[in-house]
């Protein structure tokens, strides 16, 4: 009841805010489970899709995007988004059993593949949840091209601003393979994020983007020393806390030999 009535002011407020151009919509089932697979430029990611398709859409947030702004934490709570840990070591498993559960209601769950916030507008390499989501469940996967919502709430912004928004939406798509095999992981989550990149067009990074934040903050803290460039700013320690900061919350992919460096 909560989530209908903040859809019904929040999708007006929505509307004037972005002035959204959404183009797919039918593509969404009006019935049944499937899985909106998005990229993802801005916090509000997460609450702007729900308010703005027609169905209640779920989406799993880490606990920053609650307790770190107010006014992104207000949002995503009224957006019907659920909080998870992302330091703790069964992070990534506890949000797959989230969705899995939505999904076997029979309703729609919404994921960003790249796990994180792009650093710099392009689409990044995707992580195989959403794959093994796919491949459990059986549910369609819709991919998702978001564009304009980082100019909404800008990184490091308190108040959402007036910016123009756009969504595609692709046609759905359905997988054949084991949910247990990583080979299998691998390869439907890299057809995914081809779908999302021929309908955003960004350019794509064959990387995770939360490697290459781990590795410009390791080199942003040590530029101003002498190891800045060594083994100590973006070299083996950079890499290494890429690798670990996924190591440390994903049981799964921590087990994937395909994934590369797990980060």
């Amino acid at each position: 009841m909560l989530y209908e009535v903040v859809k019904f002011a929040a999708t007006p407020l929505a509307h004037v805010m972005c002035r959204p151009h959404i183009s797919g919509a039918v593509h969404v089932p009006r019935t049944g489970p499937a899985i909106l697979a998005a990229n993802h430029l801005s916090v509000l990611d997460s609450f702007l899709l729900p308010a703005l398709l027609p169905r209640p859409v779920t989406f799993v947030a880490k606990n920053e995007y609650f307790s770190g702004n107010p006014v992104a934490g207000w949002f995503m709570r009224l957006g019907n988004s659920v909080p998870v840990d992302r330091e703790s070591a069964h992070a990534a498993q506890t949000m797959l059993d989230a969705a899995t559960e939505v999904l076997e209601r029979g309703e729609l769950f919404g994921i960003h593949p790249e796990g994180t916030r792009s650093p710099d507008g392009r689409l990044y390499r995707g992580k195989i949840g959403v794959a093994w989501l796919a491949l459990r469940t059986g549910a369609p996967v819709l991919p998702v091209a978001l564009s304009g919502t980082e100019k909404v709430l800008p990184v490091g912004a308190k108040v959402p601003r007036p910016a123009r928004i756009g969504i595609k939406i692709g046609a759905p798509m359905t997988f054949e393979g084991d949910h247990a095999n990583a080979r299998d992981r691998r390869r439907v989550t890299d057809e995914i994020m081809a779908a999302i990149q021929r309908l955003s067009g960004q350019e794509y990074v064959p990387a995770y983007a939360s490697s290459v934040k781990a590795a410009s903050n390791g080199s942003e803290a040590n530029g101003s020393s002498s190891n800045g460039s060594g083994s100590n700013g973006s070299g083996s320690n950079g890499s290494a806390a890429g690798a670990g900061g996924e190591a440390a919350t994903s049981k799964i992919v921590t087990s994937d030999p395909v994934d590369g460096a797990r980060g």
